[in-house]
């Protein structure tokens, strides 16, 4: 009999938390009844220590029993005393030589009991709780075998069994219905059951290793274990198949390992006998090469007998294996099939069998193509691609094609496979290949993006031929030239792409393979500055933009490092060894470009587009040290600096001079002191000279200004206003001038639009600084009556442009106006009590209505242009229309955030909801994403504001239909407002339970709206506005069932016995919301949500769910967009001076588990009806 293995230890059961996984079986003869067996267990587990495991004993040199070598070893260790294979096996690797000992040693004294052994043991590790019975095979009739080789259930004892044959027994294996449950040790979670896949492995490995000289060619015990794993990986049961599919193919792999060293052998014994004949005549034993000639024909029969045990296992378990329904077992064929092909290259490694790799390279599962692209990896490194000519041509496609694989992992490894396949053949990739696979150095995917990087380097940077210099050259130009023909490698290959030109992202792709160049920072700038060398070397306008934006971006990646926008879900967290080479990397940078960019500063000052780029390089400076040398450095570069804002009124080169200062006249550096004054001095001077201009261009009121002063006023703002976003400028009263030229505005009129566009820009700031550093100290009841009178004064003056004959002065004060209403609530948020009085203000009722009418004139504009009613791509749209949706879009943003950030009230998003369904494509993120923000706010007010909406839209449609007036275009339709509805619902997610109030409120506002004025008794006609009730079923599917006969008994009370049960056709929609309110589980009777004394409708109790009535709008046929435009309106409703943290939404797999924690409280009979009356 074979033993059943007692329980495991505590430790591992409770670390775990898994049944014990037993096994019983006896052996007998065929004479033997299954019934007699039964009676025997108890017998049987009373003896089993005296059958098979105490088998070993008898043979063992140990005395203290079979597994005395690994017991020994374990009970050292103070561990559980192991009774049988698998309990041996599943303690560690550290006893796997002793139990391979033991268990040969049992092997050659009793070789029955000890293969029934390892026959339980394979069972057991499958997970069986059944037992094993085994009879021995005497009949030489194979029609009568074949006929018991079945696998079935036994009805009578309801237990399922299999019974095949393992010459020289008739195994049947018989186990619980239960075991299908998908628990099984190779699949089970946790650290133990992952070291116990590994020494699953190894021990079949270390079996096989330590029999190869011995047992293993007696013919008996390897034709018994191939039998029963290849009838088990067969079998119907995922356990059996997916573990002996395992077992089979770590067998096949052990077997090539003995088939190499005897191999070896027959090359070792070949050189003798050659060496030996080689000998004189004289010299040479005749007996000497007779007994080696014996001996490699026996070591040559072995390795036959072994190959012939290997293709029993490849066409008995590989064959039939390898496209298993189970994607686990799939890739155990895919990965030991390379390592075959890799290891016994003369068998394995040819198109019969490659062509399983190819074929499976199409799997659906990530993890089977991910195997195959990682076997190829290595059979392609080993320089074998000879053999290899016709597979890598039939599977080149596919192999190109997987860097487009939708799983990430395995788009990189095709990479690297492509990477691998390019160096040992050149030509395997054509010109167009490299051109559409180095694409990849732009994709959003980073990692995926430097693995295109590395194999853009390898192939175009890393070209010897790039490094061939002139002769008589010296180091530092041959470097040069070296750097030279690297940067115009990759000039020619951001022209040729004509896709892209994002040099930040060629650079970041780079950054890991080819960081030694673009740290080059001298031999980059070299390239820029005059040289010496032939004048065929200097570069082109276009490649000096280039090298200009290359040395920006590898400088702002030293500095800041990745992820760039768009790569990586998040900021990435920086060690300190990192931060280290980032601090040091800011160092060199500083020294290098504070001596190198005033010369290039004077070079390039006439054009603004590369000058840019090289004043955002100061806000990468180490500033921490200035030593005499580089003060000298700095004063030229403050110099070229002063000199560039002074030329140039380009917005982009403004920005970026007013950010590097603000970066070099940073409190407590010591470069303060040296960019400070600089600073000052040419902000008086713009100062100076703005309000001498004024002075001579405001007489009378008038803007008098000829087109010098005009433009000089103008580009002065612009600076200013460029500096003052940065920093605070508030010393320099630009506030009163901005007023000076808005006041003239507003009363004479006569003002340049931009003039009056930067006016306000230029207010807005002082204001924003104001609010910014308000209450820092103690402050008076004074100081905050003035500042809330300026405030007052500047919304006012906004106000009135917002009736501005210009369009664009009339966005500029709204944008102006909300972020200064959004700035100023946050300030109030964010009041600390003992700072003083605060800054009170609330925007007046005509304020807030003409924000309410700019929107709806402004942003809800041309519907007969919408994507609504026609769909039209962003390549067939002009520029002008693409411009015009980005500018609605941040207006609409704009006044969203002041809902948001409760400076409007709620219901004023109504109009914006309205537009939900009509401008879907244009700003349904936006709209989205505030209705989720309100409903965080407030659920029942966000509510109100959704059934104001639907209301308002009901009535419009009443009152045009009244006039008979219906193809308005300014009037949704009854199938869009009910499409609207049906929006709004699904809005409220998955989660009943946190919304059931809101949507109770929905409907009693709606039932109250639909039966106001109504008169159960003296009525004979539905009300005016029944057809609404049809709009109302749509929240039906989201309330609870309890909350649904509540709200049925709010109807009747209403409604009454008489009307709620009408069937005349102006009833019907009260019939249509009703039948919605009633809908329950399919099966169940409607009629028992309602209450007993209603009476019963046979035509209705059947109904289980409510009619779907679709009614399809020919102008509202909607279509969605990708969930990116739902994050673009995420960005824009975000807001630095949002002081409330939102909540992450949940994904699909938390709202699926909150619903089954919540199961008990959603019952029937636990939860509570909404109270709706109230």
């Amino acid at each position: 009999m074979i033993a059943e293995p007692t329980l495991l230890s505590r430790s591992v059961q409770k670390e775990n938390s898994v049944v014990d996984v037993s096994s019983c079986a006896s052996v007998h003869h065929v004479s033997s009844e299954r019934n007699e067996n039964r009676q025997k267990t108890v017998r049987g587990k009373r003896k089993a220590r005296e059958c098979s495991e105490n088998a070993k004993r008898k043979h063992s040199k140990s005395s203290n029993g079979s597994l005395g070598r690994a017991e020994n070893e374990q009970l050292k260790n103070g561990d559980v005393e192991a009774i049988t294979l698998f309990e041996v096996v599943s303690m560690g690797r550290n006893a796997m030589q002793a139990v391979v000992d033991d268990w040969i040693d049992a092997y050659t004294g009793d070789r029955d009991s000890a293969l029934l052994d390892l026959i339980s043991f394979f069972i057991q590790c499958s997970g069986c709780k059944g037992m094993v019975t085994a009879e021995m095979f005497q009949s030489k009739k194979g029609t009568d075998v074949m006929s018991k080789m079945v696998e079935d259930l036994d009805e009578d004892t309801g237990l399922q069994y299999k019974k095949f044959l393992a010459f020289p027994w008739i195994l049947t294996v018989t186990w619980p219905l239960d075991m299908d449950s998908g628990e099984y040790p190779l699949i089970m979670s946790g650290l133990y059951w992952k070291r116990f896949r590994s020494h699953f492995c190894e021990f079949v490995s270390v079996l096989v290793a330590q029999c190869q000289n011995c047992v293993i060619f007696d013919g008996y015990l390897l034709n018994t274990l191939i039998s029963l794993l290849t009838e088990l990986s067969d079998s119907r049961v995922r356990a059996f198949r997916h573990t002996c599919t395992l077992a089979a193919v770590k067998l096949l792999s052990a077997l090539v390992n003995v088939a190499l060293n005897l191999s070896v052998s027959v090359d070792n014994s070949q050189r003798l006998y050659e060496v030996e004949l080689a000998k004189m005549a004289s010299k040479r034993a005749s007996q000497r090469l007779d007994r080696i000639q014996r001996k490699i024909s026996e070591i040559q029969d072995r390795k036959c007998e072994i190959e012939n045990m290997m293709d029993a296992v490849f066409k008995g378990v590989f064959l039939k294996r390898y496209r298993d329904v189970i994607p686990e077992i799939r890739a155990i064929c895919m990965e030991e099939l390379t390592v075959w092909m890799k290891l016994y290259s003369s068998v394995f490694l040819n198109d019969s069998y490659l062509k399983y790799v190819g074929w499976m390279m199409h799997d659906k599962q990530p993890d089977v193509r991910l195997k195959c692209v990682l076997g190829l990896q290595a059979l392609y490194q080993d320089q074998s691609s000879s053999k290899m000519d016709l597979f890598t041509i039939r599977f080149k496609e596919r192999m190109i094609s997987m860097t487009l694989d939708k799983d990430h992992e395995v788009a990189i490894q095709a990479m690297r496979l492509l990477m691998v396949i390019s160096q040992s053949c050149e030509d395997f990739l054509s010109a167009d290949d490299h051109k559409n696979v180095f694409q990849f150095v732009y994709c959003s995917h980073r990692p995926l993006a430097t693995t295109a990087g590395e194999f853009l380097y390898n192939r175009l940077l890393s070209n010897h031929e790039l490094s061939k210099s002139r002769d008589g050259a010296s180091d530092q130009e041959r470097h040069r030239e070296l750097v030279l023909a690297r940067v115009r490698a990759l000039i020619h290959f951001q022209t040729e792409n004509e896709l892209h030109q994002h040099v930040p992202y060629l650079v970041d792709s780079l950054w890991d393979s080819a960081g030694a160049l673009l740290k080059d920072w001298t031999g980059l700038t070299s390239l820029l500055l005059p040289h010496t060398s032939c004048q065929e070397q200097a570069l082109s306008i276009a490649e000096e933009a280039f090298v200009i934006e290359l040395i920006l971006a590898s400088v702002r990646q030293a500095a800041e490092g990745p992820p760039l926008s768009g790569r990586g879900a998040g900021k990435k967290v920086v060690n300190s060894k990192e931060k280290k080479l980032q601090i040091d990397d800011c160092t060199k940078l500083t020294e290098q470009f504070i001596k190198v960019l005033p010369e290039l500063l004077s070079k390039y000052s006439e054009d603004a587009e590369k000058i840019t780029s090289l004043l955002k390089i100061p806000q990468y400076f180490q500033t921490d040290t200035c030593d005499h040398e580089n003060s000298l450095c700095a004063q030229a570069l403050l110099a070229e600096l002063e000199a560039a804002v002074d030329r140039h009124t380009h917005a982009g080169l403004l920005e970026a001079a007013a950010r590097s200062y603000q970066s070099l006249c940073a409190q407590d550096l010591p470069w303060h002191s040296l960019a400070r004054p600089s600073f000052d001095r040419f902000i008086q001077h713009w100062t100076d000279t703005l309000g001498t201009r004024l002075g001579e261009s405001l007489s009378d009121g008038c803007f008098t200004a000829n087109e010098d002063s005009t433009l000089e006023i103008l580009s002065t703002l612009k600076k200013l206003n460029a500096f003052n976003i940065a920093q605070d400028l508030s010393k320099w009263s630009l506030y009163e001038l901005g007023t000076r030229l808005l006041d003239v505005e507003i009363k004479h009129g006569g003002l340049p639009m931009e003039v009056t566009i930067e006016a306000l820009r230029c207010m807005c700031s002082c204001i924003l600084w104001k609010l910014n550093t308000f209450g820092e100290g103690l402050t008076s009841r004074e100081s905050a009556l003035q500042q809330r009178s300026q405030l007052r004064a500047f919304c006012e003056k906004c106000y009135r442009c917002l009736s501005h004959a210009e369009q664009l002065v009339r966005e500029q004060a709204f944008i102006c106006l909300s972020d200064v209403l959004i700035a100023h609530n946050y300030q109030l948020q964010m009041w600390d009590s003992s700072a003083g009085t605060p800054l009170l203000y609330t925007p007046d009722p005509k304020l807030q209505k003409a924000l309410f009418s700019f929107v709806v004139e402004h942003v809800f504009t041309s519907p007969e242009q919408d994507t609504h009613s026609s769909k039209v791509s962003e390549s067939e749209c002009g520029d002008g229309q693409l411009e015009d949706l980005h500018r609605r879009r941040n207006l609409l943003a704009a006044y969203c955030k002041l809902i948001v950030h409760s400076v409007l009230e709620m219901s004023m998003a109504a109009e914006v909801f309205k537009q939900y369904v009509k401008y879907y494509n244009d700003f349904g993120d936006i709209i989205k994403e505030t209705l989720n923000r309100t409903r965080q706010m407030d659920k029942m007010e966000s509510a109100r504001t959704l059934v104001q909406c639907l209301q308002q839209l009901y009535l419009r449609l009443k009152q045009e239909q009244d006039r008979g007036n219906t193809c308005s275009s300014r009037v949704q339709t009854y199938s869009s407002i009910k499409e609207l509805a049906r929006r709004f619902s699904l809005t409220f997610g998955w989660d009943q339970i946190k919304s059931r109030e809101s949507l109770a409120m929905i409907h009693r506002d709606g039932i109250e709206f639909v039966f106001k004025g109504f008169v159960q008794q003296s009525e004979k006609h539905s009300p005016l506005y029944i057809s609404y009730l049809t709009i109302l079923s749509e929240f039906s599917s989201k309330l609870l069932k309890p909350d649904k006969k509540t709200i049925y008994s709010y109807l009747q009370k209403f409604a009454g016995e008489l009307v709620i049960n009408n069937r005349e056709e102006s009833w019907m929609p009260l019939i249509y919301y009703r039948t919605s309110l009633m809908g329950t589980a399919e099966g169940e009777d409607a009629i028992s949500f309602i209450s007993s004394d209603t009476n019963k409708q046979p035509s209705l109790s059947n109904r289980s769910r409510s009619p779907s009535v679709k009614q399809v709008n020919s102008e509202g046929d909607q279509r969605f967009l990708s969930p990116s435009s739902e994050a673009k309106g995420n960005e824009l409703l975000k807001s630095s001076e949002d002081s409330k943290v939102q909540q992450a939404p949940l994904s699909r797999e938390q709202l699926t588990s909150s619903l089954m924690s919540d199961k008990v409280l959603r019952s029937s009979d636990e939860v509570d009806t909404v109270d709706i009356d109230g």
